[in-house]
């Protein structure tokens, strides 16, 4: 059982985020948190690319990160993945792809990392069940390092030839030669690993505030055919480039802003998020260690064994889906989101529950009693009229029950 004393409930998310042993996708979602003062994560539970993506743009503003079910989108393409990406990189959140992945270590990684829904290529978060054993998280790991791998590897190739042109002009029926014709492609390419080739969703221009190193050229090949007047040469190169995953150092007015400090002018937050910049290149892991559905059979043992596999996969396990903070040794530091959260209609009191088993709370219970940082809602936000208003209202009482915790109020 969490203790509702533990420290960490009572530190700022942008303290949380110097703590040494906070990896450097927690460490930024903390600072991004902390400098949209929002831990809102809306779930967009809709059905085509155009709902996805309008849900996205509506929202974004207000959101620290957007949650998706990628298989109920019934037009789920490349065009999906893009969209998603161009919108998360404007509006500043991160992707959760809810695929709840439970089943042996070969089958989840390849769910991870292929297919039509490749969600390790787009997807910042994505979480797990621990009922096939604690080795998937290990596995989901190294599967993602590979993937990441193969999303910064290209190949480019080059072309110089000089082959005989047959002319079509009757009044010149001797051939002549082309000068040397060069042709350069690039594309991307993926590493080979045991768990065969991984897919590649998009070939993406590294963003300028991310730290890059020049690229590393792994392979080169030259191959010359033919003779002189018809010489053929290709030289293919595979190359990749290596971004760092180390948290960035926090500029004055970015961490003057995460630090609580009061600002009304929205060029100040604007500017902190150019400071902050991209995410690092980096994937993390939610373990599914509750879950808000009445009759739900996840048992306390259950859920003490995914605060165990987490403290042993820090590196890679963000925290937890659950209804609590579970965070009970001193050093726990883990990151909790917890769903069925809903606000009563404005001048209406709240609906605790539906009629297929969904319980709800309010913020303030879920917040401010049971240590959660972050806050999942779906239809509460995606049936108003107007979602940003709405996402906004969730926002601002999410964050005011937030600063009540931590004693801002």
């Amino acid at each position: 059982m969490a203790s509702k004393n533990h420290p960490i409930l009572f530190l700022p998310f942008s303290t949380r985020a110097e703590q040494p042993n906070t990896s450097p996708l927690a460490t930024y979602l903390l600072s991004l948190i902390s400098i949209k003062r929002s831990n809102l994560c809306v779930s967009a539970d809709v059905h085509t690319t155009y709902d996805l993506l309008s849900v996205a743009e509506e929202v974004g503003d207000y959101i620290c990160v957007l949650k998706t079910h990628a298989d109920i989108i019934d037009d789920w393409s490349e065009k999906t993945i893009t969209g998603l990406e161009e919108v998360s990189r404007k509006k500043q959140f991160l992707l959760f792809e809810d695929r709840k992945l439970g089943d042996i270590g070969n089958t989840i990684q390849s769910q991870y990392i292929r297919g039509p829904l490749a969600i390790c290529t787009w997807a910042h978060l994505t979480n797990a069940h621990l009922f096939p054993g604690p080795s998937i998280v290990s596995l989901l790991h190294s599967a993602a390092s590979l993937c990441l791998t193969s999303l910064n590897q290209s190949v480019d190739t080059t072309i110089t030839a000089g082959t005989p042109r047959i002319s079509f002009d009757s009044s010149n029926a001797a051939d002549s030669v082309d000068q040397p014709l060069s042709i350069s492609t690039s594309t991307s390419v993926t590493s080979m690993s045991p768990i065969q080739s991984l897919p590649v969703s998009s070939t993406t221009t590294p963003d300028p505030s991310t730290s890059t190193s020049p690229p590393q050229t792994l392979f080169s090949h030259t191959r010359r055919k033919g003779e002189a007047g018809s010489l053929t040469t290709a030289t293919t190169t595979i190359s990749q480039t290596v971004e760092s995953t180390s948290p960035r150092h926090q500029a004055s007015l970015m961490h003057s802003l995460s630090m609580g400090e009061d600002s009304d002018e929205m060029h100040d937050k604007q500017k902190a998020l150019e400071e902050l910049g991209a995410p690092p290149h980096a994937r993390g892991l939610l373990l599914l260690a509750e879950m808000s559905s009445a009759g739900n059979l996840l048992t306390p043992e259950y859920t003490n064994a995914c605060v165990k596999a987490a403290r042993e996969n820090q590196d890679f396990v963000l925290g937890f889906v659950a209804q609590r903070s579970l965070n009970q040794e001193a050093n726990d530091a883990f990151l909790t989101f917890a769903p069925g959260v809903s606000l009563p209609k404005e001048g209406g009191e709240l609906v605790k529950g539906d009629e297929k088993g969904q319980q709800y709370r309010g913020p303030e219970q879920v917040v401010g009693r049971d240590g959660v940082d972050v806050v999942i809602v779906g239809r509460g936000i995606l049936g108003a009229t107007d979602r940003g208003r709405e996402a906004e209202r969730y926002r601002k009482t999410a964050w005011e029950a937030y600063e009540g915790r931590i004693g801002r109020r």
